[in-house]
């Protein structure tokens, strides 16, 4: 589906303005100073569930009955592991554990 200018337009505006209220909203709701006990416990809670929840779905096709039984899966998934508990970046974990997945995928295909 092709959009025309003015619907590009519109759909960027919508976008931008959806983008911001989100980001404003926080600020306009809620005490500076001290924000609400379920804003905290969310705030402690839902990154580690979240980061679960990714590692399920990531990790939720390996057959371990065929193929390379999700060996590169499995390895950078653990060297990403090793690489945070190692270095404390973000970054470095992600960019380290997707240079040996895709290492190891290209040399076992």
């Amino acid at each position: 589906m092709t959009l025309s200018p003015g619907q590009a337009l519109a759909a960027i505006i919508v976008m931008a303005a959806v983008t911001l209220i989100t980001r404003l909203l926080p600020f306009a709701l809620f005490d500076r100073v001290s924000p609400p006990k379920a804003v905290l416990y969310m705030g402690k809670v839902l990154p580690p569930a979240i980061i679960a929840m990714l590692i399920v779905y990531c990790l939720r096709n390996i057959d371990f009955f065929s193929g390379n039984r999700g060996a590169p899966e499995i390895a950078a998934s653990v060297s990403v592991v090793l690489l945070h508990l190692w270095r404390r970046n973000n970054l470095l974990s992600i960019l380290g554990g997707t240079l040996i997945y895709i290492a190891l995928v290209a040399l076992t295909s």
